[in-house]
């Protein structure tokens, strides 16, 4: 366990290093890591290119598949909501980190706020998110349930 958590941490601390952000995470099957990943959310001018993002992406091209069904996600940090969501969304088995949201916070990076927006009522939060019925909205997913060769996830 602390193997996988130092690799991560190392990750992160080079990431800062090399002009990124001080994120690193690992996806492990068993005791072979399956891919790695740093924060690229500056160099790649993309905001869901956390490292736990990038690490889950590259598992699942590594593996040829979408879900991660026995993995781990290894993290330098707690993942934020984004970043649970796409391990939840993976299908990982266990996500294991570090640093937690307090320490990220003391050096900038507080997302505290992302997790209490989600817990607040939409009318409440700093983006307008609005539902509009067109008439026409369920026809993706009435061809979704109909379609026979759909791969389920």
């Amino acid at each position: 366990m602390n193997r996988w958590l130092d690799e991560a941490i190392a990750l992160a601390t080079h990431n800062v290093t090399a002009g990124g952000g001080p994120f690193g995470a690992l996806v492990v099957r068993g005791d072979e890591v399956v891919a790695r990943g740093v924060n690229r959310v500056v160099p790649d001018l993309d905001p869901t290119a956390h490292a736990e993002v990038v690490a889950i992406r590259t598992a699942c091209q590594a593996l040829g598949d979408f879900r991660l069904t026995g993995c781990v996600l290894v993290s330098s940090c707690e993942p934020c909501p984004l970043c649970l969501s796409a391990a939840l969304w993976a299908r990982l088995d266990h996500v294991l980190y570090a640093a937690d949201r307090d320490d990220a916070a003391k050096a900038g990076f507080d997302d505290r706020e992302f997790y209490d927006v989600l817990a607040r009522p939409r009318d409440t939060w700093p983006l307008r998110v609005t539902h509009h019925r067109t008439g026409t909205e369920s026809t993706p997913f009435d061809t979704w349930t109909t379609t026979t060769s759909r791969i389920d996830y």
